[in-house]
């Protein structure tokens, strides 16, 4: 039997693969025992409260949260920059002044009412940014009055 190391070939799995420690495996030093019923449950994925197998090929994700609050005005850009996460990466988004209007009317276009109309309605944007997230992945995204 072949023992060598292999690239992408982690040291559990050749663990697995020796003739006397089929089924065992080695994580982090710790050594645990791995039954086909452990194996399986690893494999299962909680959705909606059942529990189904998980393709080879599918990714799992999480979901775009926006835990950071700051927010921020572009002059350039005209339009207010926050941003979301999505596991480990920051997503930049910006909301145009016309998308500001859309939602809020009555909001003066200076920096101080373009922030007061992002705060007055932070969940709506958010909202609309996760849908425009899911639509398309890019590196930022600008939320436009059709958007909304």
């Amino acid at each position: 039997m072949d023992h060598r190391i292999q690239p992408g070939v982690g040291f559990s799995r050749l663990l697995r693969r020796g003739g006397g420690c089929h089924g065992v495996q080695q994580t982090c030093g710790a050594v645990e025992r791995i039954t086909p019923s452990a194996r399986r449950a690893r494999r299962a994925v909680m959705i909606g409260g059942a529990t189904r197998r998980r393709d080879s090929r599918e990714r799992t994700t999480m979901g775009l949260s926006f835990p950071n609050k700051s927010r921020a005005f572009d002059a350039t850009r005209r339009a207010v920059r926050f941003w979301g996460h999505d596991s480990a990466m920051e997503v930049a988004f910006f909301i145009t002044e016309d998308a500001l209007k859309c939602v809020e009317p009555q909001m003066r276009f200076d920096e101080a009412g373009l922030l007061r109309a992002f705060d007055s309605h932070r969940d709506l944007i958010c909202a609309t940014a996760a849908k425009v997230y899911k639509r398309r992945r890019k590196g930022s995204y600008d939320l436009v009055g059709s958007d909304f």
